[in-house]
Order: C-alpha cells, then sequence, then structure tokens
C-alpha cells in the first residue's frame, strides 16, 4: 500500500469513529466532551476512551 493511500484511509477512518462518537452521544442524550477531537487524533483509542473512561461523575461511556 502506497503511503498516500495509507495516510487518506486512515483519516477516512478516524472521521468515521469521530462521527459515531458524535452520533451515539446525541442518540443516548449523553456529552461528547473531547472524545471527537481525540478520536480524530489517535483513532480508535479514542473511541475507546469514549466508551470506556469512567469520570467521577458518571458522564460518558455506556
Amino acid at each position: 500500500m502506497e503511503l498516500q493511500t495509507f495516510i487518506f484511509a486512515t483519516a477516512v477512518a478516524h472521521l468515521g469513529f469521530a462521527m459515531f462518537i458524535v452520533g451515539h452521544a446525541y442518540w443516548t442524550d449523553q456529552e461528547s466532551g473531547n472524545w471527537p477531537y481525540i478520536t480524530l487524533a489517535f483513532g480508535l483509542a479514542g473511541l475507546a476512551g469514549y466508551f470506556f473512561y469512567d469520570e467521577l461523575e458518571g458522564s460518558g461511556g455506556i
């Protein structure tokens, strides 16, 4: 795979993950916080953080 193709595919995937987080937060009446931005930068790590990071206030996550 060429580098340009890999970077494009990665950017599209990160954008899709971030859109999923925003949609999920909207449909479940939760705040997405900074997770969409983190997901744009780090991909699956941001997606996992959104679902599994549990703050003391209990916001975010499933």
